[in-house]
Protein backbone atom coordinates (compact mmCIF):
# COMPACT_ATOMS: atom_id res chain seq x y z
CA UNK A 1 0.00 0.00 0.00
CA UNK A 2 1.16 3.54 -0.83
CA UNK A 3 1.35 5.91 2.06
CA UNK A 4 -0.74 9.04 0.56
CA UNK A 5 1.11 12.36 -1.59
CA UNK A 6 2.17 14.93 0.63
CA UNK A 7 -0.02 17.93 0.40
CA UNK A 8 1.40 21.44 -1.08
CA UNK A 9 3.40 23.17 1.14
CA UNK A 10 1.40 26.47 0.80
CA UNK A 11 -1.70 24.20 1.54
CA UNK A 12 0.17 23.31 4.84
CA UNK A 13 0.68 26.08 5.25
CA UNK A 14 -2.69 27.80 4.84
CA UNK A 15 -3.97 24.68 7.10
CA UNK A 16 -1.97 25.28 9.78
CA UNK A 17 -2.23 28.83 9.68
CA UNK A 18 -6.46 28.55 9.41
CA UNK A 19 -5.90 26.25 13.10
CA UNK A 20 -3.53 28.50 14.78
CA UNK A 21 -5.75 31.57 14.07
CA UNK A 22 -9.11 29.24 15.00
CA UNK A 23 -7.46 28.37 18.15
CA UNK A 24 -7.24 32.03 18.68
CA UNK A 25 -10.42 33.89 17.88
CA UNK A 26 -12.36 30.64 19.44
CA UNK A 27 -10.30 31.61 22.90
CA UNK A 28 -10.94 35.27 22.99
CA UNK A 29 -14.68 34.51 21.50
CA UNK A 30 -17.36 34.59 24.08
CA UNK A 31 -20.00 33.06 21.42
CA UNK A 32 -19.94 32.12 18.00
CA UNK A 33 -17.36 32.57 15.64
CA UNK A 34 -17.31 33.34 12.08
CA UNK A 35 -15.75 31.23 9.70
CA UNK A 36 -15.72 34.28 7.97
CA UNK A 37 -13.90 36.10 10.47
CA UNK A 38 -10.96 33.26 10.50
CA UNK A 39 -10.85 32.80 6.66
CA UNK A 40 -10.22 36.60 7.04
CA UNK A 41 -7.39 36.61 10.08
CA UNK A 42 -5.50 33.77 8.49
CA UNK A 43 -5.65 36.23 5.11
CA UNK A 44 -7.22 33.00 2.99
CA UNK A 45 -10.94 33.36 1.20
CA UNK A 46 -13.54 31.54 2.65
CA UNK A 47 -13.65 28.51 0.15
CA UNK A 48 -9.94 27.68 0.95
CA UNK A 49 -11.13 27.12 4.56
CA UNK A 50 -13.82 24.70 3.08
CA UNK A 51 -11.04 23.40 1.39
CA UNK A 52 -9.64 22.36 4.93
CA UNK A 53 -12.50 22.06 7.21
CA UNK A 54 -15.52 21.17 4.61
CA UNK A 55 -17.80 21.64 7.64
CA UNK A 56 -18.03 24.07 11.16
CA UNK A 57 -17.80 20.83 13.11
CA UNK A 58 -14.11 19.55 10.77
CA UNK A 59 -12.97 22.89 12.00
CA UNK A 60 -13.57 22.61 15.55
CA UNK A 61 -12.94 18.83 16.35
CA UNK A 62 -9.26 20.14 14.13
CA UNK A 63 -8.85 22.72 16.19
CA UNK A 64 -9.93 20.91 19.82
CA UNK A 65 -7.75 17.90 19.01
CA UNK A 66 -4.92 19.93 18.05
CA UNK A 67 -5.34 21.58 21.78
CA UNK A 68 -5.88 18.26 23.20
CA UNK A 69 -2.56 16.88 22.10
CA UNK A 70 -1.07 19.79 22.85
CA UNK A 71 -1.84 20.14 26.64
CA UNK A 72 -1.45 16.46 27.61
CA UNK A 73 2.23 16.13 25.96
CA UNK A 74 3.04 19.50 27.70
CA UNK A 75 2.90 17.70 31.07
CA UNK A 76 6.41 15.78 29.89
CA UNK A 77 8.21 18.46 28.15
CA UNK A 78 7.28 20.44 31.77
CA UNK A 79 8.91 18.06 34.24
CA UNK A 80 12.08 17.32 31.69
CA UNK A 81 11.75 21.22 32.42
CA UNK A 82 11.36 21.90 36.08
CA UNK A 83 10.71 20.46 39.45
CA UNK A 84 7.12 18.66 39.59
CA UNK A 85 5.61 21.49 41.82
CA UNK A 86 6.47 23.98 39.27
CA UNK A 87 5.97 21.58 36.27
CA UNK A 88 2.29 21.23 37.49
CA UNK A 89 1.77 24.91 38.16
CA UNK A 90 2.88 25.85 34.99
CA UNK A 91 0.51 22.90 33.48
CA UNK A 92 -2.56 24.40 35.17
CA UNK A 93 -2.16 27.62 33.06
CA UNK A 94 -1.69 25.73 29.94
CA UNK A 95 -5.00 23.65 31.00
CA UNK A 96 -6.36 27.25 31.62
CA UNK A 97 -5.69 27.81 27.86
CA UNK A 98 -7.27 24.95 26.80
CA UNK A 99 -10.06 25.54 28.74
CA UNK A 100 -10.60 28.76 27.40
CA UNK A 101 -10.34 27.85 23.83
CA UNK A 102 -13.16 25.27 24.41
CA UNK A 103 -15.32 28.62 25.42
CA UNK A 104 -15.83 29.88 21.89
CA UNK A 105 -16.59 26.19 20.66
CA UNK A 106 -18.62 24.64 23.39
CA UNK A 107 -22.22 25.08 21.45
CA UNK A 108 -20.38 23.28 18.00
CA UNK A 109 -18.98 20.46 20.18
CA UNK A 110 -21.94 19.77 22.20
CA UNK A 111 -23.88 19.59 19.24
CA UNK A 112 -21.30 17.61 17.36
CA UNK A 113 -20.94 14.88 20.27
CA UNK A 114 -24.29 14.34 20.14
CA UNK A 115 -25.37 14.05 17.17
CA UNK A 116 -21.74 11.97 16.06
CA UNK A 117 -20.53 14.56 13.63
CA UNK A 118 -17.60 15.41 16.23
CA UNK A 119 -16.23 12.03 17.80
CA UNK A 120 -16.14 12.18 21.62
CA UNK A 121 -12.56 12.33 23.01
CA UNK A 122 -11.34 10.55 26.12
CA UNK A 123 -10.99 14.43 26.93
CA UNK A 124 -11.08 13.31 30.93
CA UNK A 125 -8.95 10.44 30.99
CA UNK A 126 -6.01 12.23 28.93
CA UNK A 127 -6.28 15.11 31.02
CA UNK A 128 -6.05 13.32 34.00
CA UNK A 129 -3.61 10.95 32.88
CA UNK A 130 -1.05 14.34 32.66
CA UNK A 131 -1.54 15.17 35.87
CA UNK A 132 -0.98 11.78 37.28
CA UNK A 133 2.46 12.02 35.58
CA UNK A 134 3.43 15.34 37.52
CA UNK A 135 1.57 14.37 41.11
CA UNK A 136 3.72 11.14 40.47
CA UNK A 137 6.62 12.67 39.75
CA UNK A 138 6.12 15.06 43.17
CA UNK A 139 5.65 11.89 45.52
CA UNK A 140 8.49 10.47 44.33
CA UNK A 141 10.74 13.44 45.37
CA UNK A 142 8.68 14.41 48.05
CA UNK A 143 6.64 18.09 46.91
CA UNK A 144 3.24 16.03 46.87
CA UNK A 145 1.20 14.13 48.94
CA UNK A 146 1.02 10.51 48.04
CA UNK A 147 -3.18 10.38 49.32
CA UNK A 148 -4.12 12.48 45.99
CA UNK A 149 -5.99 10.84 43.53
CA UNK A 150 -4.86 12.48 39.85
CA UNK A 151 -8.92 12.43 38.88
CA UNK A 152 -9.65 14.50 42.26
CA UNK A 153 -6.95 16.92 41.14
CA UNK A 154 -9.00 17.41 37.36
CA UNK A 155 -12.59 17.75 39.28
CA UNK A 156 -10.70 20.66 41.45
CA UNK A 157 -8.93 22.20 38.42
CA UNK A 158 -11.98 22.10 36.42
CA UNK A 159 -14.44 23.43 39.17
CA UNK A 160 -12.13 26.37 38.69
CA UNK A 161 -12.29 26.97 35.28
CA UNK A 162 -15.52 26.60 35.25
CA UNK A 163 -16.76 28.93 37.95
CA UNK A 164 -14.40 31.66 37.02
CA UNK A 165 -15.25 33.62 33.92
CA UNK A 166 -13.72 36.79 32.19
CA UNK A 167 -15.55 38.79 34.57
CA UNK A 168 -14.37 37.16 37.36
CA UNK A 169 -11.65 39.33 39.46
CA UNK A 170 -8.90 39.45 38.21
CA UNK A 171 -6.26 37.13 39.71
CA UNK A 172 -8.78 34.87 40.67
CA UNK A 173 -7.61 31.51 38.97
CA UNK A 174 -4.69 32.20 39.79
CA UNK A 175 -4.87 32.75 43.79
CA UNK A 176 -7.46 29.42 43.50
CA UNK A 177 -4.65 27.18 41.06
CA UNK A 178 -2.27 28.48 44.11
CA UNK A 179 -4.65 26.93 46.57
CA UNK A 180 -4.72 23.51 44.77
CA UNK A 181 -0.97 23.83 44.58
CA UNK A 182 -0.80 24.06 48.49
CA UNK A 183 -3.71 21.44 49.49
CA UNK A 184 -1.16 18.73 47.40
CA UNK A 185 1.66 19.83 49.45
CA UNK A 186 2.86 17.50 52.55
CA UNK A 187 0.89 17.69 55.75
Amino acid sequence: MSSPRPGRADARRNREKLLAVAREVFAAAEGAVSLEAIAREAGVGIGTLYRHFPTREALVEAVYAAELDDVTASAEQLLRERPPEAALRAWMERYAAFVATKRGMLDTLRAGWASGAIATPATRERITGAIGAILDAGTRTGEFRDDVRAGDVTTLLLGTLLATTSDSPKGQVARLFDLVVDALRPR
